[in-house]
């Protein structure tokens, strides 16, 4: 029986985060504001994000609330429902872009399927998250989709336990320390760091040593030199 592989979707299959910053940058020129620098609105919108996501999770409607949030905290002008709506509106135009699968990854995915059996793991929106797999036409090479609040040591556990994985022989391949690499190493996985230069700030975190193997590669393909 073929060990398991566990795949992260945004920002390692395709690219997500890009439209999330694009949409940022939007909304700081629609803000306008008269003193704060983009980096100085990215902080407060980050706090906003931190406090939310434990409330109403991920995903752009979320984000678009948390836009308006940020928006009624800083607004230097009257708030009309028409500034709200078009504050709303740079977090909807996400859902309508069309997906790009990253370089390399359906074909390293067809070469993968032949040596592991492949899970794709990642957080979200439940329906958002399964609505771009299937856009991206990558559902085909895995066994199993799983969708989760938030991937943290114990939602690893749980996989591996549903599945009846052997941890020390399964990976976890994804470009977020924070919920990719860390909570797995932690659980007892091994991990694969597919680094991407614009993964979302709160994703990033120090690597830390667990009791499973870490390999840090280039790109997605260089997992075909491993597995």
């Amino acid at each position: 029986m073929l060990e398991w592989l566990l795949i992260d979707a945004d920002d390692t299959l395709w690219e997500n985060n890009i439209y999330f910053e694009e949409a940022f940058e939007q909304f700081v020129a629609f803000l306008d504001h008269s003193s704060l620098t983009p980096e100085q609105v990215r902080g407060v919108l980050d706090e906003i994000e931190i406090a939310n996501i434990q409330l109403h999770g991920y995903g752009a409607a979320n984000f678009g609330r948390n836009l308006q949030e940020c928006f009624r905290r800083l607004a230097q002008r009257p708030i009309g429902d028409s500034d709200l709506k078009m504050v709303l509106g740079f977090a909807g135009a996400i859902l309508e872009r069309p997906m790009e699968v990253i370089e390399g990854v359906e074909e390293t995915l067809g070469y993968l399927e032949t040596r592991r059996r492949l899970l794709l793991f990642t957080k979200g929106h439940p329906e958002e998250q399964k609505l771009k797999l299937d856009r991206s036409g990558l559902g085909r090479y895995f066994e199993h989709c799983e969708v989760v609040r938030e991937k943290d040591a114990e939602n690893y556990r749980q996989v591996v336990a549903a599945h009846g994985m052997n941890p020390s022989e399964t990976w976890m391949a994804g470009n977020s320390p924070k919920s990719d690499i860390n909570p797995a190493l932690e659980a007892g996985l091994n991990a694969v760091l597919v680094p991407h230069p614009r993964t979302w700030s709160l994703e990033r975190q120090e690597l830390i040593a667990g009791p499973g193997r870490l390999l840090v590669v280039e790109r997605f393909e260089d997992l075909r030199r491993y597995f």
